[in-house]
């Protein structure tokens, strides 16, 4: 994606239609090229060239899609790092991909000294509100700078991204995203939906751009022009309120977000009639939650959908029209799906095994990781994790999961990185987490703990101890107290039959 060409390219077409929408406040086209080109400038200015690495610590906020943009006009790579994370978790993610400068602002129990002490590449921090010490302005860069176009070559094969899809367990995992697969989102969103996406649509996003599905917005606001009703954080009944007031044409959630929207009392109250199509991704879903929250929204198509941030979602989308729901649908003609058995034989319909992918819009691999980017791509396909099945017309099926994580509301939780946080407690003996299923989230986490002889620890003192180590999401929901922990016959924790043995739902 050549993103200097598509902001020019919407200035020409579309410059006074708006392009964000957030509280309340509109910024047209022309405005979001002008803020993009002067930050731009402004990080040049500043020493950061193509292939710096440059973090974004933000909530949703219009200076998040300035600073991407920005990045990816100066041929950079961004490391988007999700606004929950803790100060330790920041400093091992930046440290890991070597960020030159990080944009942000203040935050509670977040210290700008501490983090240029401990992360040896930082050279500048950006302050996105009023100045700050240890800080530059955010806004004296973009009106200190000319709004031109940067200059700078970049090439298809250049790092765009890092997502980082754990914080602290022993080696944080950095998804590499190059330029070209930039382009991957859209083009997939324009085939699954059929072309039923164009200029002047208008899209809502309460999903983090910290991630790839909030990411995704952004890539599609500027490759079709779409007007973004952007929120900081996803609250119920706003969120139905900005569709009926702004008259959206379509979003994508996960699952637990449908069930959020569907226990609100006034859920049937908001007119949703604008609505033309919704996806689902994420965490497992009950079909009939989003067949209910259909009813309320007759003429829109219900899509669900599959993929993963190392295939640059969506991957897989159930066509327009279709009612088969449980399934996530086929994956798009440049984008090769298989199930292997654990040996590598490739499954026939109807079999359960490994979903694999193999596709240009597939990640080159994790970031100073070799030996992981060798294990999970093997003969050109990447081995997803994750377990699922093809029917006899090409659909494909998720049935579950094959690695120790955990998806709250969408997060990802993986269960060691918990595991690791709770042994640093000097009275916990052993510790291992699983996932449980929750109405709500879809799963949360659960702890299994032996505490040391003679010591007494509560679950009160358990949470207060985790907020200094995790992002609240990765706190388990639920503490069991154990004599000793189940092992099997090599010693190691007997995780299944701690599941067997969980009856919380």
């Amino acid at each position: 994606m050549n993103v200097i060409e598509v902001l020019e390219k919407l200035e020409k077409g579309s410059p006074q239609n708006p392009a964000i929408i957030f509280r309340g406040d509109s910024l047209t086209f022309s405005q979001l090229k002008d803020k993009v080109f002067s930050f731009a400038q402004g990080l040049l200015k500043l020493g950061i060239s193509r292939g710096d690495k440059v973090a974004i610590y933000l909530p949703n906020w219009p200076e998040y899609i300035f600073s991407y943009l920005a990045i990816w006009s100066i041929g950079a790579c961004a490391v988007p790092l999700d606004f929950m994370l803790t100060e330790d978790e920041i400093i091992s993610c930046a440290s890991h991909s070597e960020v030159k400068a990080l944009i942000t602002k203040h935050k509670a129990n977040i210290s700008f000294d501490k983090l240029k002490k401990n992360i040896p590449s930082l050279k500048q921090i950006i302050s996105c509100q009023s100045k700050e010490e240890g800080a530059l302005s955010f806004e004296e860069l973009l009106v200190e700078a000319k709004a031109q176009p940067p200059r700078v070559k970049i090439e298809d094969k250049d790092y765009a991204i890092i997502f980082y899809t754990s914080g602290t367990t022993g080696k944080p995992k950095g998804v590499l995203i190059n330029y070209a697969q930039l382009d991957a989102p859209p083009k997939s969103m324009a085939f699954f939906v059929n072309a039923d996406i164009k200029t002047g649509d208008t899209a809502l996003c309460a999903l983090p751009f910290s991630h790839l599905g909030g990411l995704i917005y952004i890539q599609n606001t500027i490759n079709f022009g779409l007007t973004l009703v952007l929120m900081e954080r996803f609250i119920p009944a706003e969120f139905l309120r900005n569709v009926q007031d702004h008259k959206v044409n379509f979003f994508w959630i996960v699952p637990s977000m449908y069930y959020a929207l569907l226990q609100l009392k006034e859920f049937e109250t908001f007119d949703l009639s604008s609505l033309r199509w919704i996806v689902t991704f994420g965490a497992s879903n009950s079909p009939d939650a989003l067949r209910r929250f259909q009813q309320f929204c007759p003429k829109a198509y219900l899509l669900n959908g599959w993929g993963l941030t190392e295939t640059n979602a969506p991957t897989v989308v159930l066509p327009m029209g279709s009612k088969n729901i449980e399934s996530v649908g086929r994956p798009a003609p440049w984008i090769e799906v298989k199930i292997f058995s654990d040996d590598g034989k490739e499954l026939k319909p109807g079999e359960v095994g490994e979903v694999a992918v193999k596709s240009w819009v597939v990640t080159d691999g994790y970031f100073k990781d070799e030996k992981l980017t060798r294990e999970a791509i093997r003969d050109g396909w990447f081995h997803t994790g994750d377990l699922g099945r093809f029917d006899l017309e090409g659909f494909l099926y998720i049935v579950g999961r094959k690695k120790e994580m955990i998806k709250v509301g969408g997060e990802i939780v993986f269960e060691p990185e918990v595991e690791a946080a709770l042994q640093k407690h000097p009275d916990i003996a052993e510790a291992a987490v699983i996932g449980v299923a929750d109405k709500l989230r879809g799963e949360v986490p659960k702890a299994f703990l032996a505490v040391k002889e003679g010591k007494d620890v509560s679950e009160e003192d358990l949470r207060y101890f985790l907020r200094r180590h995790l992002a609240h999401f990765k706190i388990p929901h639920y503490f069991e107290f154990c004599a000793a922990l189940p092992k099997n016959r090599t010693g190691k924790i007997d995780k299944e039959r701690l599941r067997d043995s969980s009856v919380l739902s």
